[in-house]
């Protein structure tokens, strides 16, 4: 828990690889995540349900069964627990805030 604002701009600016996600709090039994999405994410699932805001860029998340969510700056998706997903980059570098539980699996539960 931090006493000071979190600033987005800054933690995004800090991170130096995709697929890294970094913390930048925690409310309750969550934490907020900020990653940069390049490229395709292996496929995955959670027990628990994941949200993906969208902060800059755009990436989709690609699910089970064909389905397609794409994203942009200021949208957000929540993947229903057990659905095996990966989200997707190809347009360059995006930015996604991900929150989850802080025990969440980055590749997820076999």
């Amino acid at each position: 828990m931090t006493d000071r604002p979190v600033s987005i701009a800054d933690a995004i600016a800090a991170i130096d690889e995709p697929w890294h996600p970094h913390d930048l709090v925690t409310a309750n039994d969550t934490v907020v995540r900020v990653a940069r999405l390049e490229g395709e994410f292996p496929w995955h699932h959670h027990d628990e349900d994941e949200l993906f805001l969208c902060w800059q860029g755009r990436f989709v998340v690609e699910l089970e069964g064909g389905r397609s969510v794409p994203l942009e700056a200021g949208e957000l998706f929540v993947v229903p627990r057990g659905t095996e997903h990966r989200p997707v980059a190809h347009d360059g570098a995006a930015y996604g805030l991900i929150l989850e539980r802080p025990e969440t699996l980055q590749y997820g539960n076999d």
